[in-house]
């Protein structure tokens, strides 16, 4: 099972919307797909409708290290996109972690006790530094960073984001490697110079970085995905239409097959599936 965690230090980024289109658009290839939300802001476990609603959720796991699939696992409207929410609106979780023995590993070794028939755990965070960002990362194969194109977002990723992955290099002691981190540049406007001066200057920076790159993979600023947002639907589900000459940035179709098999080559073929079942429509 692949767990990926999408993070940032800095709010307003996207780390939601790339979450629940992504685990989507897997759902909808054919692949078993879990949320995390851990941000105690649960826009996560309200993007989607539930067709069954657990008892419990992300505070249980956590707090109560309770790994019963059956009692904190929600399954979504959408085949195949399960969940398990947010119900920590008071930040007790932080608290609690700060004074654990365990405190920033304790995800990790819960996914050793979860015996969890997934492909991807998917984990969304809370757009702060904080003990639960640590332990999502901690807990992940991979990190996925979305950043907008814009110079104080830029410098807020290097203040936070990546002194937050260094200082938790000495994790290695024990075992626990930091995961790789991926930057997505998101609500990208490519007809602004600016834009395309931040976008080259941050790949330009990291060209040559060995645990940090920026995805070929870009998500313009479309109108879909607030919609698909509003509807509570994967954004490749209301907007599949080839890009155009009329059209000039890609679908959402089209952007979130090409970060998903982006991150996944090995799903190329399943992911490819959806674009076809999109066109036969």
């Amino acid at each position: 099972m692949h767990v990926v965690s999408v993070v940032s230090t800095k709010g307003g980024v996207g780390k939601t919307t790339v979450a629940a289109n992504l685990g989507g658009l897997l759902a909808d290839a054919g692949l078993r797909v879990l949320l995390l939300d851990l941000d105690s802001q649960p826009t996560l476990s309200s993007y989607y409708s539930l067709s069954q609603k657990a008892q419990a959720g992300a505070y249980e796991l956590i707090a109560l290290n309770l790994t019963i699939p059956e009692r904190i696992i929600s399954r979504t409207a959408v085949v195949g996109l399960d969940l398990i929410f947010s119900n920590d609106d008071q930040g007790r979780l932080s608290t609690l972690l700060l004074h654990a023995p365990d405190g920033r590993l304790r995800l990790h070794n819960l996914l050793n006790d979860l015996h969890l028939n997934y492909d991807l755990l998917l984990i969304d965070t809370q757009g702060a530094r904080s003990v639960l960002l640590e332990m999502a990362i901690l807990a992940s194969d991979l990190a996925l960073s979305p950043i907008t194109p814009e110079m104080l977002a830029a410098r807020e990723m290097r203040r936070g984001t990546l002194k937050l992955l260094s200082e938790l290099e000495p994790f290695r002691h024990l075992g626990i490697d930091p995961p790789p981190l991926r930057l997505l540049l998101n609500q990208v406007n490519v007809n602004r110079v600016d834009t395309r001066m931040i976008i080259r200057s941050l790949r330009e920076n990291f060209a040559e970085a060995t645990n940090i790159s920026v995805l070929d993979t870009v998500i313009p600023d479309r109108v879909a995905y607030l919609n698909a947002a509003s509807l509570g639907l994967p954004a490749h589900r209301i907007d599949a239409r080839p890009s155009s000459k009329r059209r000039r940035s890609q679908s959402a179709l089209e952007v979130m097959q090409a970060l998903a098999i982006e991150l996944f080559p090995e799903w190329r073929e399943a992911v490819s599936s959806v674009m076809r079942c999109a066109e036969s429509r």
